[in-house]
């Protein structure tokens, strides 16, 4: 554990204010559900937790079958990192942090693509080598849960119709089944 040196007092109701730049940092918004840990120390942790963290093994067979069709990277991601990766990016951006330009399509909530002569954005914010061709928001009872992504490492790369549709598909039924 990381001491930051910030002290905050709790309320009479049991409240606690999480500083402003430890949210920024951690990309922690209004709203973002917290799971509560206890150590054996006496520290409360507090962690950001991801409804599509649970679907790790599901996501992965999903990349898999998203990248044999295609022959694209696939990627499936929560609101922070790249949860599922399948194709030759798998090493480079599995458990990596998505760049702020995901971020954004994700808040959108519209279905990206990649225009030719067009810059795309990249995958995460680690490294520029991925490129988002193709991305739909996952979204589940209003809220957006995670993104879809069809990846490549040439910046004149686009997508096609039908890497368009499966992302939509697979993002709309991902949604559904976390609503289930």
């Amino acid at each position: 554990m990381k001491a930051t040196g910030i002290v905050r007092r709790i309320d009479d109701l049991g409240r606690v204010v999480i500083p402003k730049e430890i949210r920024r940092t951690m990309r922690i918004r209004e709203g973002d559900p917290l799971e509560i840990y206890t150590d054996k120390d006496g520290g409360v942790i507090f962690k950001k937790y991801s409804l599509m963290g649970g679907l790790g093994d599901f996501a992965g067979q999903m990349c898999e079958t998203l990248n044999k069709t295609t022959g694209k990277i696939a990627v499936i991601t929560d609101r922070d990192a790249c949860i599922a990766v399948a194709g030759a990016a798998r090493r480079e951006l599995t458990d990596k942090r998505i760049s702020s330009e995901v971020e954004q399509i994700m808040e959108g909530r519209q279905i990206y693509q990649a225009q030719t002569g067009g810059t795309p954005p990249p995958v995460s914010e680690e490294s520029d080598r991925y490129l988002v061709l193709c991305a739909a928001p996952i979204l589940s009872e209003g809220d957006v849960l995670g993104c879809v992504i069809f990846a490549g490492s040439d910046p004149e790369q686009t997508s096609d119709d039908t890497e368009y549709k499966l992302a939509q598909t697979i993002a709309g039924f991902l949604g559904r089944h976390m609503e289930a």
